[in-house]
């Protein structure tokens, strides 16, 4: 079982940044697709940042140039570098860890606080 657990979310003031980072244990870090999803109260979770083993990133088209997804195989960790932050940035934040070969397995963090103040 793929335990993840977040840091690294708060509070910070609009043009600020926070950095989250996600510690994966339990499993072969390597065989998964690392991302980061947020979601708001009411609204459905969205994808906002992925990264391959390779290191191939895909970003929601709101963040792309200010958010940089990176991660290390051997620390088994993914963070997420949150720059120029805006008030809709302002979610809960969840580290995913997803696998698309057979067993098709897919876990996710306990999520993280992010607050972005006018």
């Amino acid at each position: 079982q793929v335990q993840l657990v977040e840091s690294g979310g708060g509070l910070v003031q609009s043009g600020g940044s926070l950095r989250l980072s996600c510690a994966a244990s339990g499993s072969i870090f390597s065989i998964y697709i690392a991302g980061w999803y947020r979601q708001v109260p009411g609204k459905q979770r969205e994808l906002v940042a992925a990264i391959t083993s390779g290191g191939t990133t895909n970003y929601a088209d709101s963040v792309k140039g200010r958010f940089t997804i990176s991660r290390d195989n051997t620390k088994a960790t993914v963070a997420l570098q949150m720059n120029s932050l805006k008030p809709e940035d302002t979610a809960v934040y969840y580290c995913n860890l997803l696998r698309l070969s057979v067993p098709i397995s897919n876990y996710w963090g306990q999520g993280t606080q992010v607050t972005v103040s006018s």
